[in-house]
């Protein structure tokens, strides 16, 4: 299918062909007629791509303090590489659209394919043929009285209708109110006829005489080209008291329309942006009226929040009258009753294939002058979930097999940041290995990844990968909650696997993997590998050579001064990521078992300073080996993101290691003490990660993390995480674990 993507680093707007996107639970997919672009936001994004890295560090200087902390914690060519990986992803412009249902994902029991509706939210209600939007983002055209449903590329502006619905809502407008909107775009058009049909009385400024004049033939009392006119207006209306309302939707750095507001407005007034404006407010109107300034977040309560718009989670009725989805379904009811017009204000039309000129004129490129821009799809769209970049060779219907002298043919499940900035460079670093496939949810995405990388094709298929002939290897990098459903498929299949930690969230999908690998014919086992690449990197490698002469138990101590991570960021979510804990801890874990070279036999975890905005983040861990080493894990995310993000230190035998975030690595003994430096780049271990699991494949090698230590990290992560919930102190035995796992018998539900 056809998608408008924007290049991030320089601005540049292409149709590219891509996957169409994989229906996810609680979405819709929908055949698209319909996409508004946007002359603000997305003009906006697009001023900010084509800027320079110069232009864009002056505009964001948040963003360059957090690449300066990076450069210092991880070095130069490492920041850089992040910074790169980052500016490389395509952006999918697009937030208001309009179209037919081809299919409704699981949970989703009030749509069905043919029903048409209005879609929005970014990253979701995009400019393509076929999109996959949560079931909150989605509204209903209803028909009109007379039986006939809006045009799609009316009922496309759904998104910026609840936008006005919302600004006014914010404003308490009442019925005979004396309305001043300021700003006669598109955003004004619709707030200008909707402040009608609420019984308003309303006067519209705009520089632009066309845009002064189409709002008065619309809905408007009176307009004027001037602020002095319009002050000079409203003080003509309202009988010298000043307007009841002012709405502000222009779309200006400056803050001459807030404090034009200030002076147009009676005496304790409310005045409210829905634009972006500056809020540089002049005191003294503002102090002396006591007026209400406000400001008006998109289009209504449920926005921004991830329950809300991506888990489907609705807000009740009685105590949230107005959300997001109820302010479109309320404006596509204004429109399929006539009581707002949309048609007047598209000034231009244009085919998916000639998007760039819409954004040549939104962006002042063409000079013409332009209101409502539609993007316009074919009413057939190719909803192919592959695409394929490479024509498959003869052989590719054959099983490619694994074991010495054969080489890897790999599979990506997911395609997000780390994947594309750290996991692919380090597969790509190895002889051995080609790339078949990549899949992930977005067609964009998976894409660009294959692209850039030289898949042979891509896909948003999760079973094409699993079940294509020409893949022996599968390497997982999705969402945490999906690992061990796709380990267990790709187990199943006969493939290797490569899983990015963490293997699993529960200790019954854990007991279901063990399962399905020691059930597998021992001589045709496939290989199983999780990505702590933490063992393999060449400063612990080094750590361990020096600490294997030590014959007495090691005390180990790993602080991690992980960063603060907000509540609704997946990694927190239970469903999604399952906490840190689980999701990231299990690195340390894995890591203080390797330099201890013991199994793990009993952990106790404690969060702490946890109120407020952490979500568990803050946890000390206490880890006994077999062999009687300590180690303690100390997760904190309430620090500063600058000092450094990890320090080990292990003691024992009159020895000293310390490892400062891979980067310095101090050895002491017997009165000397040796310092090994990365001065440019952080080495985690990836590609001598990668190495090594490839070896154990091509080589019929041991497998580089024996299954035993697998599970071990996995499960003792999995308990420390229940210790952390019950305050106990529990035993780890992955022997007995694995042992119970393959008899039914011990299994207790």
């Amino acid at each position: 299918m056809k998608q408008v993507l924007q290049d991030a680093r320089h601005g540049q707007i292409s149709v590219a062909e891509v996957p169409a996107p994989q229906l996810l639970p609680g979405c819709v997919l929908v055949r698209v007629t319909a996409s508004v672009v946007s002359a603000g936001t997305e003009r906006a994004s697009a001023e900010f791509a084509s800027k320079s890295l110069m232009q864009k560090a002056r505009a964001r200087p948040d963003l360059v303090r957090e690449v300066i902390g990076k450069i210092q914690r991880e070095g130069i060519l490492s920041a850089l590489q992040a910074v790169r990986s980052r500016l490389d992803q395509p952006q999918a412009p697009g937030y208001s659209s309009a179209g037919t249902v081809i299919a409704a994902g699981e949970g989703v029991n009030d749509l069905q394919p043919g029903d048409r509706v209005a879609c929005a939210g970014a990253g979701f209600a995009v400019h393509a043929e076929v999109a996959c939007v949560p079931r909150l983002l989605v509204a209903k055209i209803p028909a009109g009285n007379a039986g006939n449903e809006a045009p799609f590329e009316e009922a496309a502006f759904a998104t910026l209708g609840a936008v006005a619905l919302h600004g006014i809502r914010t404003a308490e407008v009442k019925l005979g109110d004396l309305v001043a909107v300021i700003g006669l775009g598109l955003l004004g058009q619709l707030t200008v006829q909707l402040l009608n049909a609420a019984g308003c009385r309303v006067l519209g400024l705009d520089i632009n005489p066309a845009r002064a004049q189409l709002a008065r033939e619309l809905a408007a009392d009176a307009v004027a080209v001037s602020a002095a006119d319009f002050d000079n207006l409203c003080q003509e209306r309202s009988q010298g008291l000043g307007v009841d309302s002012v709405l502000i939707a222009a779309e200006t750095a400056s803050s001459d329309p807030v404090n034009l507001a200030g002076a147009l407005a009676r005496d304790r007034a409310i005045v409210v942006a829905v634009g972006t404006v500056g809020i540089d407010i002049e005191r003294k109107a503002f102090f002396e009226k006591e007026l209400d300034f406000r400001i008006s977040r998109s289009y209504g309560p449920g926005r921004y929040d991830s329950a809300y718009e991506q888990k489907g989670r609705d807000y009740p009725v009685g105590y949230v009258r107005w959300t997001e989805t109820r302010n479109m379904q309320a404006f596509l009811q204004l429109l399929a009753e006539k009581k707002v017009s949309v048609g007047p204000l598209i000034t231009h039309r244009f085919p998916i294939e000639r998007a760039q000129h819409a954004y040549d004129l939104i962006t002042g490129k063409s000079g013409d002058p332009f209101l409502g821009v539609v993007i316009q799809y074919p009413e057939a769209a190719d909803e192919s979930p592959t695409l394929r970049l490479v024509p498959p060779p003869e052989s590719a219907a054959r099983p490619i097999e694994s074991g010495a002298g054969k080489g890897i043919s790999v599979g990506l499940l997911g395609a997000g940041v780390f994947a594309a900035s750290t996991l692919l460079p380090a597969i790509k670093s190895s002889g051995e290995t080609t790339l078949s496939g990549v899949c992930s949810a977005t067609g964009a995405r998976t894409q660009h990844t294959a692209r850039t990388f030289g898949f042979a094709y891509c896909t948003t298929e999760t079973a094409q990968i699993i079940r294509d002939p020409a893949i022996n290897t599968v390497v997982i990098a999705t969402r945490h909650h999906l690992h061990a459903d796709q380990v267990l498929a790709a187990l199943g299949a006969g493939k290797n696997v490569f899983c990015e930690k963490p293997l699993c969230l529960t200790e019954g999908e854990l007991r279901s993997i063990v399962c399905a690998y020691r059930q597998l014919p021992a001589g045709h086992r496939p290989a199983l590998m999780v990505g702590f690449n933490r063992r393999f990197a060449p400063m612990i490698a080094r750590m361990k050579e020096f600490l294997a002469p030590i014959a007495e138990p090691l005390a180990l101590t790993y602080r991690i001064n992980a960063g603060y991570l907000a509540p609704d960021h997946w990694v927190n979510d239970p469903e999604q990521g399952g906490g840190r804990i689980r999701g990231e801890v299990c690195h340390f874990v894995d890591t203080l078992m390797f330099l201890a070279a013991s199994p793990i036999v009993e952990v106790e975890a404690r969060p702490v300073a946890n109120a407020g905005r952490y979500s568990g983040d803050n946890l000390l861990a206490s880890i006994r080996f077999a062999n009687g080493s300590e180690g303690t894990i100390t997760y904190l995310a309430n620090g500063d993101r600058s000092f450094s993000k990890e320090r080990l230190e292990v003691f024992g035998g009159g020895a000293v290691a310390v490892l400062e975030d891979f980067r310095r690595l101090e050895l002491a003994r017997n009165g000397g003490k040796q310092t090994l430096r990365s001065r440019f780049r952080q080495d985690k271990g990836h590609r001598a990660e990668w190495a090594a699991f490839a070896a154990s494949i091509c080589q019929s090698r041991e497998s580089a993390i024996p299954f035993e230590e697998i599970v071990s990290s996995t499960l003792a992560t999995l308990r420390l995480y229940e210790s952390a919930a019950t305050g106990k102190r529990l035993a780890v035995n992955a022997g007995e674990f694995i042992a119970t796992a393959l008899d039914p018998s011990h299994h207790n539900g």
